[in-house]
């Protein structure tokens, strides 16, 4: 592995820095993106069975505030429950859209990893293609710096490649995720509006 980062010149350290970067990001995204841990089953009943049995209290919004980001949108309608459907709806939405951010968290980051790898491999490929043009002498070429400006060359452009085709799947999937759990999230705090309202049985 050494003598692969060796004979792929001194461009290829801006590489491993990103896949390094891609790979920490992709573990911790798969580990906070969980469908249980964003939107867990059965909490949307559990909400509205506990409030029609006890009411709003200050310790179950503060549950509610630790559990998940599902919760933290049921916590601001419980807060506003005492409103109109309008206002405890526009409460719920807002703090949908906070959930929402902060499920996108890194995701930038990795998308900008998947969109500049190519081209940091494509940089080195320049590079490499220097070093081939630099080889050539008025004696004639020298065989050992061509040979590494086209190790150069060619272990860059591939390296940028085998960092973006993963980063960018990982980025559509995750993405995807949150889109998920963003609509999941809306319609249950609707739901939750529309129940405590009496719009709903």
């Amino acid at each position: 592995m050494f003598a692969i980062i060796q004979a792929a010149g001194w461009p290829i350290y801006f590489l491993l820095v990103a896949s390094v970067i891609a790979v920490a990001l992709i573990i911790e995204r798969a580990a906070a993106l969980r469908r249980n841990k964003i939107v867990p089953q059965g909490l949307l009943v559990s909400v509205v069975s506990d409030y029609r049995q006890h009411g709003v209290n200050e310790e179950t919004v503060k549950r509610l505030n630790s559990h998940s980001p599902l919760g933290r949108v049921f916590a601001v309608g419980l807060k506003n429950v005492r409103n109109s459907r309008e206002v405890m709806k526009e409460a719920v939405e807002e703090a949908g859209r906070a959930a929402a951010h902060d499920l996108e968290r890194f995701l930038t980051t990795l998308g900008t990893i998947a969109s500049i790898s190519p081209l940091m491999g494509l940089f080195g490929t320049v590079v490499g293609m220097i070093e081939i043009f630099g080889s050539a002498t008025g004696a004639g070429n020298n065989p050992q710096q061509l040979a590494h400006g086209i190790s150069v060359a060619l272990y860059n452009t591939g390296f940028g490649l085998i960092i973006a085709i993963p980063a960018m799947i990982f980025y559509r999937h995750f993405r995807a995720k949150v889109d998920s759990f963003v609509i999941d999230m809306e319609l249950q705090a609707v739901k939750l509006v529309e129940l405590i309202h009496g719009e709903r049985a």
